[in-house]
């Protein structure tokens, strides 16, 4: 597995960093209207079409080139997306089911990648950004909705079945309907406010006979609900202009990590000490695990977190909102279906009922909100 990621993270690295598309330049002759008219001349204006023909030809077939390359680029992004997505939810949850201490694996998760995004800087792959306290205060409050993001789904995911957090999770249109009202003053139109009660009303029926349903599964989940609809509040009140420089997709996210990982390493050592992850080590152990098996576990879950956040906030960045909402929808029906096999998670028929009727929603959501605001 360690092999598989190793080629899957150079694989990131290629298709981001990969040489650009060649373009087809057609050689550009002498101007003739600044020359006196002579018989040769007029010979050249008779030809003069067929060049422009054949020029016009090189320069569509450069432009269908980039297109099928560009297209090929972002459906790479898309697939590393669930790939990644989905081998962060399975290792996460056999963390966590190993050792209950989601503080610690969240913060663990957020510092994996630093490393990784910090080689790319030292050589020179990625321009590292260029930041002043004042920018690094400007993202602070971002960053801080990352975390909670985070934290939220860590806990959610370590307290019931990954099916039900991403259940739960497909409310977060509904949550982020509220927060704009509330905070930015931004209302939708009647049809996309419509669009809110099939999520509310499939969460609702899917947590009524969920099997592994439990209060902090849901509410935790809802906090992630919530710090993520304000971190994309915050994004539009304060980045209403670029912060800092070499601020890519890539580098926003890694800039994000960051500052959420130093936020967190207090908090999580305050609320689990060294004494309590010691004794999560000791117990994992005993139950016949070996210390290989959970470092590699949480390790695979910190970098596949990494990963799949880094190539979404590429990926994201590349299409529509339409593409957007339809991509998210299916990636979220991949991890349900992907968890219940990994994990022979039991769902009811309610369940699926009801799970289905929320992720249709929250497309009907994304759709109808691009389309009427």
């Amino acid at each position: 597995m360690a092999r598989v990621l190793g080629a899957a993270m150079m694989m990131t690295v290629v298709v981001s960093y990969g040489l650009p598309p060649p373009n087809v330049r057609s050689r550009s002759g002498s101007s003739l209207a600044k020359s006196p008219v002579s018989s040769s001349h007029k010979i050249q204006n008779k030809l003069q079409p067929r060049r422009g023909v054949a020029r016009a030809v090189a320069t569509t077939g450069g432009d269908e080139q980039s297109s099928l390359l560009e297209t090929l680029k972002t459906g790479s992004f898309f697939a590393l997306w669930y790939l990644f997505n989905i081998g962060y939810n399975i290792y996460n949850k056999k963390a966590l089911n190993a050792m209950p201490i989601p503080w610690s694996m969240a913060t663990l998760q957020l510092f994996v990648g630093i490393p990784y995004v910090m080689i790319l800087w030292l050589v020179g792959l990625r321009k590292a950004p260029k930041m002043s306290p004042d920018n690094v205060k400007t993202l602070f409050p971002i960053a801080m909705g990352h975390l909670g993001t985070h934290i939220g789904a860590v806990i959610s995911l370590g307290a019931g079945a990954v099916s039900f957090t991403h259940i739960v999770k497909a409310s977060e249109p509904v949550v982020s309907a509220v927060l704009s009202a509330l905070i930015l003053g931004a209302y939708y139109s009647p049809v996309t406010y419509a669009t809110l009660l099939p999520i509310v009303g499939g969460v609702a029926l899917a947590s009524l006979k969920e099997l592994s349903f439990t209060w902090l599964g849901f509410f935790a989940a809802m906090l992630s609900n919530v710090s993520s609809a304000l971190r994309g509040i915050l994004a539009k009140s304060v980045m209403k202009k670029p912060v800092g420089e070499n601020m890519t997709e890539a580098n926003l996210y890694a800039v994000l990590t960051i500052i959420a990982f130093c936020v967190l390493t207090p908090v999580s050592l305050f609320i689990e000490s060294p004494a309590t992850i010691k004794a999560a080590w000791d117990s994992a152990i005993a139950s016949g695990l070996t210390p290989s098996y959970l470092a590699s576990v949480s390790l695979l879950s910190g970098a596949y977190y990494y990963l799949y956040n880094e190539v979404a906030f590429l990926a994201l960045g590349r299409v529509n909102p339409v593409t957007h909402a339809v991509g998210n929808t299916i990636k979220r029906v991949v991890i349900i279906i992907a968890s219940v096999i990994a994990f022979n998670t039991p769902i009811t028929p309610l369940g699926i009922t009801g799970s289905s009727i929320a992720i249709f929603g929250t497309l009907l959501y994304s759709l109808a909100k691009q389309r009427y605001g």
